[in-house]
C-alpha cells in the first residue's frame, strides 16, 4: 500500500509542479509543498491504522496464553463448546472461511471446495469432484491431531460406500522458518500421507489470525470440527475428542446434506 501511496503522489506532485509553473510563471514549490504535506498525512494514517490494528491483535492474542489453554482442556476435556445436537439450518449456516493448504503429494487448494454458480452436479474441483458434504478437521497444535482422527476415521467408515463424502484433516504450521519456501517444500515430502482418496492430510502454513477470528478459535490445544456442505457453509460444529453421541449426530447430518443433492 505504501508503495502504491508513493507512486500516485508522486505522479501528483509531477502533475501540481508542472501545472503551478504554467500558471504562477515559476512558483511549483508552494505547490509540491502542499502534495508532501498531504502525502506525507496519508502516509501517517495508514501507518497509524496498521499499528492500532496490531495493538489490537497482540492484546488479542495476549489476553490468553498456553497455561489458560491447558487449564480450559483439562477443566473440559477440549470440549470448549457444545457440539451441536442437529444439523444447522442453511439460512443460520456460516460460511467457512476461505482457507489455503497444501498437500505432502505436492497440490495445493483452497478450502471450502465449493460448486460454481450455474453449473451442474459433475463438476470438478482440481482432480476430483466436489463434495456434497465435507469434513474439515482443523489442528493447530500436534497434541490435536489425534482428537481429529478420532472423528475422521468413524466418518469415513460410516460412509465407506459413499464418493462424495470427503475428511480434510488440516494441521497449521505457523513457524516463519517451516513456512519459508524451501524449507516447506522438504517438510512436505517427509509428512504423513493419506492412502485413502477421500481422506486428505494437507497443511496451512503462515499467519492465520484473521482466518481464526472469523471462526472464534482461542484455544489452540483442542480440535474443531467442522461439517461443510457443497456451497461452502458450515452445517455442523464439534470440538475435542468425539463422543458417540456426537458421532450419531454427524452422522445423521451428512446423511441430509446427502438427500439435500
Amino acid at each position: 500500500m505504501m508503495l502504491r501511496a508513493r507512486g500516485a503522489a508522486g505522479a501528483l506532485l509531477r502533475l501540481a509542479g508542472a501545472t503551478a509553473g504554467v500558471q504562477s510563471g515559476g512558483a511549483p514549490q508552494l505547490a509540491r509543498a502542499a502534495f508532501t504535506r498531504g502525502f506525507l498525512d496519508l502516509h501517517k494514517m495508514a501507518n497509524k491504522e496498521a499499528i492500532e490494528k496490531e495493538k489490537a491483535r497482540l492484546k488479542d492474542e495476549m489476553s490468553r496464553g498456553y497455561f489458560a489453554d491447558i487449564s480450559e482442556i483439562r477443566k473440559n476435556h477440549g470440549k470448549i463448546a457444545t457440539a451441536s445436537k442437529v444439523i444447522i439450518p442453511e439460512v443460520d449456516a456460516m460460511k467457512f472461511p476461505d482457507l489455503a493448504v497444501e498437500s505432502p503429494y505436492g497440490g495445493a487448494l483452497h478450502l471450502p471446495l465449493v460448486v460454481p454458480a450455474l453449473q451442474d452436479d459433475d463438476v470438478e474441483a482440481g482432480d476430483g469432484v466436489i463434495p456434497d458434504a465435507s469434513l474439515v478437521c482443523l489442528s493447530f497444535r500436534a497434541s490435536s491431531q489425534k482428537m481429529a482422527e478420532s472423528w475422521s476415521s468413524p466418518f469415513l467408515d460410516a460412509f465407506s460406500a459413499d464418493k462424495n463424502i470427503h475428511v480434510y484433516e488440516v494441521s497449521f504450521i505457523d513457524s516463519w522458518l517451516l513456512s519459508s519456501g524451501p524449507v516447506r517444500r522438504a517438510f512436505l515430502k517427509v509428512m504423513r500421507k493419506s492412502n485413502n482418496p477421500r481422506r486428505h492430510v494437507v497443511y496451512a502454513f503462515g499467519d492465520h489470525y484473521d482466518f481464526r477470528k472469523k471462526l472464534q478459535i482461542i484455544n489452540f490445544l483442542t480440535g474443531y470440527i467442522y461439517l461443510v456442505d457443497r456451497e461452502g457453509r458450515i452445517r455442523w460444529q464439534g470440538f475435542g475428542s468425539a463422543t458417540e453421541e456426537e458421532l450419531s449426530s454427524l452422522t445423521a447430518s451428512a446423511s441430509i446434506l446427502l438427500d439435500e443433492k
